[in-house]
């Protein structure tokens, strides 16, 4: 399968369950809501060191929010029930309540269970936080600050995601792989339910689950590194590539991430200088969900 003449390699990117979260912060305008989302979802890249995957799902308009004003879906994704309530706590908690004129908003589809998460926040009023509703659906608390009132749900809920979803390709150069890179990464942002987890979107260091050192349960994979296509006797680097880009996909179905997926594929494949696309797996031991990308109706 070729696409604007760059093959497609007859394979699948491996996902696995995660736990998640989606929740809606609002602001007064959207590079504000943007701006505080992108404070309150990072460090968090992959859970191999870091407490969370998390990331930018979803630009609403002001009459898609609950208060009418511009907002962002974040995602947040951890390896434990436990973990989404701790996350949640700490990031909405001094990035969002700190963030002026910002507020927070569960948004999470199929609950599974929730945690008083905004009461607990709110009880940094002292006693001058107020709960109102059931306003449309929503149990909502109010409490004063420097920039006006904080408005947060009192309860964020917790539901099964699917991570690791994954496209890896080939690039001639650096400027043909991070200018393609940029432009998959907006077609994802497209996809409702799909994020990426990674700085910008954009993976340089991809891993393997081993090492020859005891201490780390991960280590970079050679087999991708431009710098060692000469000297690992298995590489995938073409001869002809001196860039190598991943870009990881988490979503909240594995119906969203085979979406994002596509519409990463479609778009890197409109640019100069790509090689190849491929995905990692390691043969369905990592996880359950498997994405063909001969099976995504490029």
């Amino acid at each position: 399968m070729e696409i604007n003449g760059v093959p497609i390699d007859d394979t699948f990117a491996e996902a696995f369950s995660m736990h998640m979260n989606r929740t809606i912060i609002t602001a007064y305008d959207e590079d504000w809501a943007r701006t505080t989302a992108l404070e309150t979802t990072g460090f968090a890249t992959s859970v191999i060191m870091t407490p969370s995957e998390a990331g930018i799902e979803y630009i609403l308009k002001p009459d898609e929010t609950p208060d009418g004003r511009p907002g962002v879906r974040v995602v947040f994704a951890t390896g434990s029930k436990d973990g989404i309530r701790e996350q949640l706590l700490a990031r909405l908690g001094q990035c969002v309540l700190t963030s002026p004129t910002a507020c927070a908003y569960d948004d999470t589809p199929d609950v599974a269970e929730t945690y008083p998460v905004g009461k607990m926040i709110a009880m940094f009023g002292d006693g001058h936080q107020v709960k109102k509703g059931p306003i449309d659906g929503r149990t909502l608390w109010l409490l004063p600050r420097m920039s006006g009132t904080f408005v947060i749900q009192e309860s964020f809920g917790r539901t099964k995601g699917v991570a690791g979803g994954n496209i890896i390709y080939f690039c001639k150069d650096v400027e043909s792989g991070m200018r393609s890179g940029k432009a998959g990464v907006k077609a994802i942002e497209k996809v409702e339910g799909a994020y990426t987890p990674f700085p910008g979107g954009l993976v340089g260091s991809g891993s393997k689950p081993s090492s020859r050192y005891k201490a780390l349960h991960a280590s970079t994979n050679e087999r991708y590194c431009p710098t060692m296509k000469g000297i690992v006797p298995d590489s995938f680097v073409p001869k002809d590539s001196d860039f190598v880009v991943e870009i990881v996909i988490n979503g909240l179905t594995e119906k969203a991430v085979a979406e994002a997926t596509k519409a990463a594929i479609l778009e890197v494949c409109k640019h100069p200088g790509v090689i190849r696309i491929s995905a990692g797996n390691f043969g369905g031991a990592l996880g359950k969900y498997k994405i063909h990308l001969h099976e995504l109706g490029l």
